[in-house]
């Protein structure tokens, strides 16, 4: 294949290493970074939203023992889901699918990348969960159901805190008696200034907006590994087959990806002939046994199934303790559970595969060409800019393909056209799978 002036293909794995393992640095930093801001928005003054001293909704006591602490919040939704990855990718990844003889850096390779990115993908959640939320109950102030109790009011002088409309007194004067008016949180005197602006802080709700970001990200990530998903028939297509989402699929016989497997393919006897004797009485066999819709799905068992919600019912434990801890009023609680299970799907998706069809896999990592920025009119960044020099693609490809340069919009044909040639091109790229 052309390298068109390219360097060697060795050279540019040396230095895909180098900028793409920089590019995730830097997303970390950036997580980092959006952290410490949450935390200094949690130091900052709230706005403090006028209230009644009459409004029992804020007049429940205050809880000095609550159910779910900071740090136990902190253990549920960050250090649990980290064990966890890291015990579920030790364990069942690549998983079966990986073919005999295929080198043991290659399978730690694999390891590696997706512990990176199910650490990645929670610590997204986690922390726009978090700035979200932190920022949102700076911007409201919203009083908590316990503010009254952490207020110590000025009730002596209350007529001096009202803001708004007074009550008439007899003489016509807005000098009357307190009836229930809003007044302003100058009138609470408690010397201990975090806890006063704490009580300022109920909309969102912070520990279900985390919760949920953490633990629903980790029903996710299980859910993904374990295949647990509603039983469903696969859509045809002439491209699609079990190759494409196999642990190594250019490690698989007859290059794998040209292959299609699905049910429909083996019972319209599509393929078969390029599948080796074995493989093939094997599909001849399911494909006399399964004669109807019903029998190409089956649902999960039902442990797998409870692993899976354990964490999704952890998080509503979380955020239901918010309430009968007088810490918040529904709708911030559910608003807040809102947020983090949008952050947690979202980074989810942003660093892996769908559930029902990506097979339990991460997307790629970006190459080097689009490591920091792919530009206008790019639709990948797990393309180089000319697919055609692409490092480690060559192991993907099926042997005497053309690329498609698809932003080009250009059809490449290789200069290679002996078949034989390509066959032993094909050979030599064969273990250089990428991440």
């Amino acid at each position: 294949m052309p390298d068109h002036g390219s360097p060697s293909l060795q050279s540019r794995k040396s230095k895909l290493s180098t900028v793409v393992i920089g590019s995730y640095v830097f997303d970390w930093l950036i997580l980092v970074v959006v952290g410490i801001i949450g935390v200094v928005l949690g130091n900052v003054a709230p706005n403090k939203r006028p209230f009644s001293l009459q409004d029992p909704n804020i007049s429940f006591p205050f809880t000095v023992h609550e159910t779910v602490t900071s740090a136990l919040l902190l253990v549920c939704n960050a250090a649990i889901p980290v064990a966890v990855i890291l015990i579920v990718v030790l364990i069942f990844v690549p998983g079966p699918t990986v073919p005999e003889g295929t080198p043991k850096s290659l399978i730690w390779k694999r390891k590696l990348w997706e512990l990176h990115t199910g650490w990645l993908g929670l610590a997204l959640s986690l922390i726009s969960a978090w700035i979200i939320t932190q920022g949102m109950k700076n911007l409201f102030g919203k009083p908590r159901p316990d503010l009254l109790s952490r207020c110590q009011p000025d009730i002596a002088n209350v007529a001096q805190y009202i803001v708004g409309f007074h009550t008439p007194a007899d003489d016509g004067t807005l000098n009357g008696p307190y009836n229930g008016q809003l007044v302003s949180a100058d009138i609470c005197k408690n010397p201990d200034k975090h806890l006063l602006d704490d009580g300022f802080r109920s909309y969102p709700s912070g520990h279900s907006s985390s919760a949920a970001a953490g633990l629903i990200y980790l029903s996710f990530f299980l859910a993904s590994k374990f295949a647990i998903t509603i039983p469903f028939v696969p859509q045809e297509s002439s491209s699609n087959g079990t190759g494409a989402v196999t642990a190594f699929p250019s490690r698989l016989r007859n290059g794998g990806l040209n292959t299609n497997t699905s049910y429909e393919a083996v019972r319209n006897n599509q393929d078969v002939e390029a599948l080796d004797p074995a493989t093939a009485k094997q599909y001849g066999i399911h494909g006399s046994t399964v004669l109807s819709v019903r029998r190409q799905a089956a649902a999960p068992p039902l442990y797998l199934l409870l692993i899976t919600v354990l964490p999704f019912f952890t998080a509503i434990f979380v955020a239901s303790s918010r309430w009968f801890d007088f810490r918040h009023h529904g709708f911030d609680i559910l608003f807040g559970f809102v947020i983090g299970t949008i952050c947690a799907w979202f980074a989810f998706r942003y660093y892996h595969l769908p559930i029902q069809s990506g097979a339990g896999w991460a997307w790629g990592p970006r190459s080097h060409d689009k490591a920091f920025w792919a530009g206008l009119g790019s639709w990948s960044y797990a393309t180089d800019r000319k697919h055609w020099i692409r490092p480690g693609d060559e192991a993907e490809r099926v042997a005497g393909h053309r690329a498609d340069d698809i932003e080009l919009g250009v059809r490449y044909r290789s200069k290679v056209e002996d078949p034989s040639h390509a066959e032993s091109s094909g050979t030599n790229t064969m273990g250089d799978d990428r991440i």
